[in-house]
């Protein structure tokens, strides 16, 4: 028997948002964060480092290292990466060059997120409630109109933004976990396509780095099935067998297995994983808890259970790994495809809530953002800018007109984007989701246009080296046992040094060697070496390289 659904949609409430607007919140929240900036520690700067040595040659394409080190994932990410700085790093550069594919697969994520909401939304137990006199929305209206709801709801979401837009091998993985996602939810009603997807994902995800994510989804994707009414859906489990099997050969082929486990043996821990699962994924792990609790007597329908299965991998995973916000991204599509079946439930209050509150909060954002542009660039008011030159000694800022028009009308498109969504009712079912991902995007492009240069001061490794520059001759060999992962590809990119990173500095040739010290060992005695200086990056205080040279013997 069929149990009544809790949604009631008009044809009015679903019309599907107009196709330019849904490109245009993509594009707002793609392409900034995209041109004019170096790779940001810690994790951008680490795999670029690795793509950068296979693309130019100085390590293989089956064992890339920096400094002499291995990477910690599979090699998916770097390939893909290098393949892009040796086709586009001549005529773009190198940082842009691997940042272009990283920027499609978001944008991948974004569609395949609206297309597994749009294959749920159809199915049967999905469907809202018949009208008495008629009027109820189409099932293809209906379904568009979520998904749209979903990808807004993803766009939404405060993790996705740094980590969605760096040069990292989570990034590749976030595309398996969607396109598996997808696969899932298609299996109805586009076998071919939901085979391939699925023979694509899973191994997808153990070559970028997450086998054990990759079996885990494929043993709950198995479940589903096998509990599916749909008899095309019941086949698909073989498939899913079959590529769970294929991601763990691939992962076995690539040496890629490793446990990275946790520990919570500070209350401290504990209370930063309570504070990472409550805004990382900020607004949708809302709506989906009202989800849950609207369609709890559908839970093992497929709409609910699909992406419901997903999250639940993805909180174990993140969990175990001692609360890591990147096995927590990978959970950020199935969550807002759950958010977006709350909107059809949502009361008059509940959305007028999270309207006012996007409101407040994303104009109360801009303004400090244009505040503190104004004060960098006439110093007026004077408290921000003595700020700035505070937190950021050194920094020289400088005025770009492109990004000042490109900030301009952003703001203007939102506050046209407030008044349009608070001047009247709006009726149609996506509606309050439109505010919290034109807030997000907003400050996203004002950060990547007003305070891109002192952004890029504040978190590129440039300035660091430089410094080192002024000590050690360019492409000498440094010696550097107890550098960061990031610190070694950017002495390796930014100074062209030759970095040994392994054994001792004595069992080297090298004549300069480098250690990460705090300011109290700025000039600890080394046997066999004499210091030249302590240098640190100018918005970093507490961690310092001190540099020292060769005694000669």
């Amino acid at each position: 028997m069929n149990k009544p659904t809790p949604a009631l949609v008009t044809q009015r409430e679903a019309q599907p948002l107009p196709r330019w607007a849904l490109l245009i919140f993509c594009a707002a929240y793609l392409l900034p964060g995209l041109f004019g900036r170096d790779p940001w520690k810690a994790a951008d700067i680490s795999a670029f480092g690795y793509m950068l040595s296979i693309a130019q040659g100085q390590s293989s394409w089956w064992a890339p290292t920096v400094g002499g080190l291995p990477p910690d994932a599979a090699l998916l990410p770097y390939w893909l990466g290098a393949a892009f700085i040796k086709l586009l790093g001549p005529t773009l550069g190198t940082p842009l060059a691997a940042r272009i594919p990283f920027a499609a697969l978001l944008g991948l994520v974004l569609a395949l997120t609206w297309y597994s909401t749009y294959h749920l939304a159809r199915t049967e137990a999905a469907q809202p409630l018949e009208l008495a006199f008629g009027g109820q929305a189409s099932v293809v209206d209906y379904s568009r109109a979520l998904a749209d709801g979903a990808v807004l709801g993803l766009i939404a979401t405060l993790g996705l933004l740094q980590l969605g837009h760096e040069t990292t091998p989570e990034l590749v993985q976030l595309l398996g976990a969607a396109l598996f996602l997808y696969a899932l939810a298609a299996s109805p009603f586009r076998g071919k396509k939901a085979k391939l997807a699925a023979l694509t994902a899973l191994p997808m995800l153990a070559a970028s780095g997450a086998p054990s994510i990759a079996v885990a989804l494929g043993l709950a994707g198995m479940l589903v099935c096998l509990r599916s009414a749909y008899p095309a859906v019941k086949d698909f489990a073989v498939w899913v067998t079959i590529a769970t099997a294929l991601s763990a050969g691939l992962a076995t082929a690539l040496g890629a297995w490793a446990l990275r486990l946790g520990s919570y043996d500070t209350p401290d821990r504990l209370a930063s994983l309570v504070r990472l699962l409550l805004w990382f994924a900020w607004p949708a792990w809302l709506l989906s808890l009202w989800t849950l609790w609207r369609w709890r007597l559908h839970i093992l329908r497929r709409h609910i259970a699909v992406p419901l299965a997903s999250v639940i991998v993805m909180l174990i995973a993140c969990i175990a790994m001692g609360g890591s916000d990147r096995a927590l991204l990978l959970a950020l599509p199935p969550c807002a495809v759950l958010a977006a079946f709350a909107l059809p439930t949502l009361q008059r209050g509940a959305a007028s809530a999270i309207d006012w509150f996007s409101v407040f909060f994303f104009s109360v954002c801009a303004l400090a953002i244009w505040v503190v542009y104004a004060a960098m660039q006439t110093g007026v008011p004077a408290k921000p800018a003595a700020n700035v030159a505070r937190l950021a000694p050194g920094f020289e800022n400088s005025f770009s007109a492109l990004a000042l028009s490109v900030a301009a009308l952003a703001t203007l498109a939102w506050l046209w984007l407030v008044r349009w969504r608070t001047g009247r009712s709006r009726h149609q079912i996506w509606k309050s989701m439109v505010l919290p991902a034109g807030g997000v995007a907003l400050c996203w492009l004002l950060l990547m246009t007003l305070w891109l240069p002192l952004l890029d001061y504040a978190r590129s490794y440039r300035t660091l080296v430089a410094r080192i520059a002024q000590h050690v001759p360019r492409h000498a060999c440094i010696t550097a046992p107890s550098l960061s992962l990031a610190q070694l590809a950017a002495l390796e990119y930014f100074g062209g040094y030759q970095v040994r990173a392994s054994g001792a500095p004595d069992t080297t040739r090298c004549e300069f060697t480098a250690f990460s010290v705090s300011s109290a060992q700025a000039r600890e005695a080394v046997p066999g070496w004499e210091w030249i200086a302590t240098e640190n990056r100018p918005t970093d205080r507490n961690d310092a390289t001190a540099i020292y040279r060769r005694r000669q013997r």
